[in-house]
C-alpha cells in the first residue's frame, strides 16, 4: 500500500526526486572520496613534511566538505517541497473521498478514525517520504561504497565487517519483529483517544448534568493510559536497540584501532590509510544505522497507508449516474413507489413497501413512534443513502438518474440537529445562497422569526457564530437554520422534527409564515408534536417501517388508529377535534 501510494502521488514530483537522487549520489561520492584524501594528507603530506602538498589537499579535502554543505541544503529543500506537496494532495483526496461518501460509509469508518487518517497517518508518510528522500536513497550507496573502499585500504581489516554488519542486522531483524505489530496497535489506540475526547467535548452539558465528570475522567485515563503503555513497549525498544548498535560501532571501532596498530607497528600499513578505514567503517555502520531508522519508520507508515488507502478505495454506496438526466421543469413533484430500504446484513427493513406522491405547494407531514423511519424517509429523497429497492422519483425522473448536484440543488434541508459552522449569522445564510443580499438575510430571519434576536446583537449579520452554533440555544440554532433553508429558494424543503426547541406561540407563528412564503413549494415535515402539522395537506404515518394511514388529519384520526393513539396521547378529545 505504501509502494502504490508513492508512485500515486508522486508522480507530479518525478523531476525533483529525481534531481534529489543525482544529488545525493554526488554528495555520496565526495563523502566516500573524502577518506582516501585524508589518508593521502597524513601518507604523504604530514609525515613527509611537504607543506606545499599539505596545503594543496587541504583546499581540494575544504571545496569537496563545501560541495557536500551546499548538495545538502538543496536536497533538504526539494526533498521538503517534494514530501509537503505530496501530504497535501494526499489530504486533499481523502477529504473528496470522505465528502462521496454516504451515511453507511461515514458510520462504518467513524469521525474521529477519519480525522486521524487524515491528519497522523499522512503524516507518517509524508515524514516517511521526506527521511527516505535525504537518508534511504544514501545510505546504501555510502554503505556499498564504504565497504568497497574499505576492501581496497586494507584487505585483513575488512574480516571486521564480516563479524560487525551481520550482527547488527540480527539485532536489528530481531527488534523489528517486536515493534511492527505495535506500530498498527498505536494508531489504533489514537483513534480511541480521538473518540473520546470528541464525545466528551461534544457531551460536556450532559457529563455534568449527570455529574459523570469523574467517570470520563477515568474514561479518558484508561485509552491514555493504553495508549502510553503501547507507546512505552515502542520506546523500550528503540532504547535497546540503539544502545546495542552504538556499542557493536565502538567495539569495530577498538578492534580496528586494535589490529591496525599491529599492522602500523609490523610497517604492512601506512597510519593514513588507518585512518581512512576508520572513516570508511564509520560510514559503513551509519548508513546501517541509518537504514535502521527508516526501517523503524516503514512499518508505521505501512500501516497508516492502509488506512489511508481503505478511505481511497471505499466507494460511496450512493454512485453518480454515468449519464444523468435533468427534469425538464423543477416543480418539486416527489414519488415513492414501492420503497425499501435495509441495512446490509439487517434481517428487517427500516421501510417497506412506501408508496405515497407529494405535490408542490403541499405541506406533506411525516409522523411516527420513535424508530418509525421517518428521518431514514428525507434522507432517501436527498439520496444521502441509497434505496434497497424500489423508485424514488422527483419531477419524474428517478433520483438515481439524476446527478447528485442537480437533486441537491433542488432541495433545501433542516436536519435533525441543526448545525451551524464557525462563522457569522450571515456567513452561515449564505450557505443557502452565497450572493444573498442583506435585505434577504433579513427577510429570511423575519420569515423564520429570528429576525428579533438577531437584531438585537450589535453586529446584526456578523453576529460571531461558534463551532456547531453552541453559542446559541436550540430554538436559536432551529430558526436559523431555517432562515438557511429559505434563503436557497428550492422548490423542495424538508424539514426533520426542525420546530422541535420552539415554544408554541413561535412555533404558530413560524409555520404561519412559512407555509405563506412556500407556497410554492413542496414541502415534507417530520414531526413529533402534533400541533404542528393538524393543518397540513397530507399526513403519512409510519408504523414499523410500513405506512399505517395516508390522510388529513380529520380522515385519518376516524380511520386510523395507530394516529389516533398519536394524537390522545399529546391533545384532548376537544383540541383534536
Amino acid at each position: 500500500m505504501l509502494i502504490r501510494l508513492l508512485k500515486e502521488y508522486l508522480r507530479p514530483y518525478r523531476q525533483q526526486v529525481a534531481f534529489v537522487t543525482v544529488l545525493l549520489l554526488v554528495q555520496s561520492l565526495v563523502t566516500l572520496y573524502l577518506p582516501s584524501l585524508n589518508a593521502d594528507l597524513i601518507n604523504n603530506g604530514v609525515a613527509k613534511g611537504n607543506v606545499s602538498y599539505i596545503w594543496h589537499i587541504g583546499l581540494e579535502m575544504l571545496a569537496a566538505s563545501l560541495l557536500v554543505m551546499a548538495t545538502s541544503i538543496v536536497i533538504a529543500y526539494f526533498s521538503s517541497k517534494a514530501s509537503m506537496a505530496f501530504g497535501r494532495d494526499m489530504r486533499k483526496d481523502v477529504f473528496v473521498a470522505v465528502e462521496k461518501f454516504s451515511a453507511r460509509e461515514l458510520n462504518l469508518f467513524g469521525a474521529p478514525s477519519l480525522i486521524t487518517r487524515n491528519t497522523n497517518d499522512v503524516q507518517q508518510i509524508q515524514m516517511v517520504l521526506f527521511m527516505g528522500l535525504t537518508m534511504m536513497l544514501s545510505a546504501p550507496i555510502t554503505g556499498i561504497g564504504g565497504i568497497i573502499m574499505a576492501i581496497h585500504t586494507d584487505m585483513k581489516l575488512s574480516g571486521l565487517l564480516l563479524i560487525s554488519v551481520p550482527l547488527m542486522s540480527l539485532i536489528i531483524w530481531l527488534l523489528l519483529r517486536r515493534v511492527v505489530p505495535l506500530f498498527r496497535v498505536m494508531q489504533e489506540k489514537i483513534d480511541r483517544i480521538n473518540l473520546i475526547l470528541r464525545e466528551q467535548i461534544s457531551g460536556i452539558r450532559v457529563i455534568r448534568a449527570f455529574v459523570k465528570t469523574k467517570y470520563e475522567e477515568k474514561r479518558f485515563d484508561a485509552a491514555n493510559e493504553d495508549l502510553m503503555t503501547n507507546t512505552l513497549k515502542v520506546n523500550r525498544t528503540f532504547a535497546l536497540m540503539f544502545p546495542s548498535l552504538t556499542l557493536i560501532l565502538n567495539l569495530s571501532s577498538v578492534a580496528v584501532i586494535w589490529f591496525g596498530g599491529h599492522l602500523i607497528d609490523s610497517g604492512a600499513m601506512p597510519i593514513g590509510n588507518l585512518t581512512a578505514f576508520l572513516q570508511y567503517l564509520m560510514q559503513i555502520l551509519m548508513s546501517v544505522m541509518m537504514g535502521v531508522m527508516m526501517s523503524l519508520m516503514i512499518p508505521r507508515a505501512a500501516t497508516s497507508a492502509e488506512r489511508v488507502v481503505a478511505v481511497l478505495d471505499t466507494q460511496s454506496s450512493v454512485v453518480e449516474s454515468s449519464a444523468p438526466k435533468t427534469p425538464s421543469s423543477q416543480v418539486g413533484t416527489i414519488e415513492f413507489k414501492s420503497v425499501e430500504f435495509r441495512y446490509p446484513g439487517a434481517e428487517q427493513p427500516i421501510l417497506s413497501d412506501i408508496t405515497f406522491t407529494a405535490h408542490p405547494g403541499q405541506i406533506t407531514a411525516i409522523v411516527g413512534s420513535t424508530g418509525s423511519g421517518k428521518s431514514t424517509l428525507l434522507n432517501l429523497i436527498a439520496r444521502f443513502i441509497e434505496v434497497t429497492s424500489g423508485e424514488v422519483i422527483i419531477d419524474g425522473i428517478n433520483v438515481r438518474e439524476q446527478s447528485l448536484e442537480t437533486l441537491w440543488s433542488q432541495i433545501a434541508l433542516v436536519p435533525q440537529r441543526s448545525f451551524l459552522f464557525g462563522g457569522t449569522v450571515a456567513s452561515n445564510l449564505q450557505y443557502g445562497d452565497r450572493d444573498a443580499s442583506d435585505e434577504q438575510m433579513w427577510r429570511a430571519l423575519e420569515i423564520a422569526q429570528a429576525r428579533d434576536f438577531v437584531a438585537e446583537k450589535p453586529e446584526g449579520l456578523l453576529t460571531p457564530i461558534a463551532q456547531g452554533g453552541t453559542n446559541l440555544s436550540g430554538g436559536q440554532r432551529q430558526r436559523v437554520s431555517i432562515a438557511r433553508a429559505i434563503i436557497k429558494n428550492a422548490p423542495i424543503i424538508l424539514l426533520d422534527d426542525s420546530f422541535s426547541a420552539l415554544d408554541f406561540t413561535t412555533d404558530a407563528k413560524l409555520r404561519a409564515s412559512l407555509h405563506e412564503y412556500a407556497s410554492h413549494a413542496t414541502m415534507i415535515v417530520v414531526a413529533q408534536r402534533i400541533s404542528s402539522i393538524l393543518g397540513s395537506d397530507q399526513i403519512i404515518v409510519l408504523d414499523q417501517g410500513h405506512i399505517a394511514g395516508i390522510g388529513t388529519h380529520h380522515e385519518l384520526l376516524n380511520s386510523c388508529a395507530v394516529y389516533r393513539e398519536i394524537v390522545y396521547s399529546q391533545l384532548s378529545p376537544e383540541e383534536a377535534a
